[in-house]
């Protein structure tokens, strides 16, 4: 275990993770807790909610779009519970918009997925103007758009007319990009 980040964490370790990407929630729980951290996963708005109702951790990792509602409502239930709970928001819908609205409830930072434990790590233990140093393998751009349109595909339960309609996109042009490989 890498002792480093153990040092910043303080007495109480607890982290809450709420995301309804059973893999990438098994990932990331795994990842934190070999980074110190005491992990509690939720897998929905109800069990986040709940979690942070019963157990508020100091630390919280929030999912914005979860199959049954808003992270958000997770994050106020943390902020209603504990205060000086540290929490960052991940999406895949990296919006100016949504990034405000996390802040303003009280998120501590706002990352687009998919963001490393290195990088989540990074944003939950920045304190005052301190800012989290930039990730060190940003995104393309094509890469942003390709996920993007990825997800929606997905959402849309792989319907390329829907998606296209959706992306206001044409539907052969559409096909083009599913058809090509993700961009580095």
């Amino acid at each position: 275990m890498d002792e480093e980040p153990d040092a910043d964490l303080g007495d109480d370790r607890s982290l809450l993770l709420v995301d309804d990407d059973e893999p990438f929630l098994k990932r990331l729980a795994r990842a934190m807790e070999k980074r110190g951290f005491d992990v509690e996963t939720a897998a929905s708005v109800a069990e986040g909610r709940a979690a942070a109702g019963a157990r508020p951790p100091a630390y919280a990792v929030v999912d914005l779009r979860l199959e049954d509602g808003n992270g958000l409502d997770v994050v106020e239930a943390l902020r209603a519970r504990r205060p000086d709970c540290r929490v960052v928001v991940l999406t895949g819908y990296g919006a100016i918009a949504t990034a405000v609205a996390a802040v303003k409830i009280g998120a501590t930072d706002y990352l687009s997925k998919p963001a490393d434990a290195n990088d989540i790590v990074n944003a939950l233990l920045a304190r005052g103007a301190d800012l989290p140093p930039p990730p060190e393998n940003p995104m393309s751009a094509d890469r942003v758009r390709w996920e993007h349109i990825q997800r929606v595909y997905e959402l849309c339960d792989r319907n390329v007319s829907e998606t296209a309609r959706r992306l206001n996109m044409h539907r052969r042009t559409l096909q083009r990009i599913l058809a090509k490989r993700s961009p580095r």
